[in-house]
């Protein structure tokens, strides 16, 4: 408990007095872009939340190695990850690096931590897939992909207020559950940490807006999430090699479908940036009472209310996951119940047919479609 709260007082002050210093650095820190079709908020906002998620970490790396010089895994942990977080912070100030040379930083934190940590997908479970994590090559091919996927899909959630933060912290809160549950007191705490540090984030992001996570944060907390999944999983056997993917599952599965939306349904590069992601559609078609409004204080309340749907889509993912991390097969039927009611949710939202539950108020017919930006699901013309 002492690292986790020293993780979250150290993340929080940190993360305010980099707001409350915006006037001094925000011409270089603050996102100042607010037309793209991923931008829903109504003023310029840091977005370099990471920094004080980084802080966090790294106070309670320190208290943990002077009370027993024997606990340097986080420490160890928060070292693989600073190329993510390095390369994503500067993006955050310059906007010029690539996407590409962001997957690669994060690539490269999954190859220091495989190095460091002999953090490494062993096993799958999967025919032909355990064969080529059987090599050493094979393995380190195989996190390094699904390490920097996670990182990636984190970023690609981080749209709203308090969406990504809360669903990291819910998805550590899981692995710590289950590190507990097989006795890895340590792994336990170094996810709990992680907890501790985005909650300080947290805070000064939900649901005022005040500050932005940036790549540089997204990055990190993806790959910090990803590498804490991947120790679990390599260290005991008895935990399913799928309880990590159906723990990420919400992130995941948003990446791949984005992919497919973006690649086969429009023709368009997968990289490319849109508006119709499902945290997207929610924003646009539930918070519709306050459609048309751009004062910032009805746009960051319907900002913030977006993000608790999300949250509950990813509690649904964690709660067969928490039950059932010792069975592949239960979780593989999981995973493909998760991905059926996602889609299926995503196009009834699409085509104007949400389910009356989600329906905050007015009707359907009451949407602005110049709201959705005149975005197409279908091809281009």
């Amino acid at each position: 408990m002492l690292y986790l709260l020293t993780a979250f007082f150290v993340a929080a002050a940190v993360t305010l007095f980099v707001v409350r210093s915006s006037t001094r650095h925000g011409h270089l820190s603050a996102d100042h872009d607010l037309s793209g079709p991923q931008k829903f908020h109504a003023r310029p906002v840091p977005r370099i939340g990471g920094v004080g998620i980084v802080a966090g970490v790294s106070i309670a790396a320190l208290l943990m190695y002077v009370t027993d010089r024997s606990r340097t895994e986080l420490a160890l942990l928060l070292l693989a990850g600073l190329p993510a977080f390095v390369v994503g912070l500067i993006e955050d100030f310059t906007k010029k690096v690539s996407p590409g040379k962001r997957l690669l930083a994060t690539a490269i934190s999954a190859v220091v931590g495989a190095v460091l940590l002999n953090a490494l997908i062993d096993r799958t479970d999967i025919p032909g897939l355990d064969w080529i994590v059987s090599f050493g090559v094979g393995a380190l091919i195989i996190t390094v992909f699904g390490v920097a996927g996670v990182a990636n899909s984190i970023n690609i959630i981080d749209g709203f207020n308090g969406l990504s933060s809360m669903c990291v912290s819910l998805m550590l809160l899981a692995f710590a559950y289950v590190a507990y549950q097989v006795g890895d007191n340590e792994l336990a705490l170094v996810a709990l940490v992680g907890v501790g540090a985005v909650m300080g984030f947290f805070v000064w992001n939900f649901p005022a807006g005040l500050i932005f996570l940036g790549d540089g944060g997204a990055y990190f907390m993806g790959f910090f999430l990803a590498e804490v999944g991947v120790l679990l999983i390599s260290r005991h056997h008895e935990v399913s090699p799928l309880f990590g993917v159906m723990v990420c599952i919400y992130p995941v599965f948003e990446t791949l479908f984005s992919i497919y939306r973006r690649r086969v349904l429009r023709d368009a590069s997968p990289g490319q940036p849109d508006g119709i992601h499902l945290h997207s559609l929610i924003y646009r078609r539930l918070m519709r009472w306050a459609i048309g409004a751009r004062d910032a204080r009805a746009m960051t309340r319907r900002n913030s209310m977006t993000a608790p749907y999300l949250w509950t889509l990813c509690v649904f993912a964690l709660m067969p996951a928490l039950l059932f991390w010792d069975s592949t097969p239960l979780i593989a039927g999981c995973m493909l119940l998760f991905s059926v009611g996602y889609v299926s949710l995503y196009w009834r939202i699409v085509r104007f047919k949400t389910p009356k539950w989600l329906v905050l108020r007015g009707s359907l017919r009451d949407v602005d479609e110049s709201a959705l930006g005149k975005q197409s699901l279908g091809k281009p013309d």
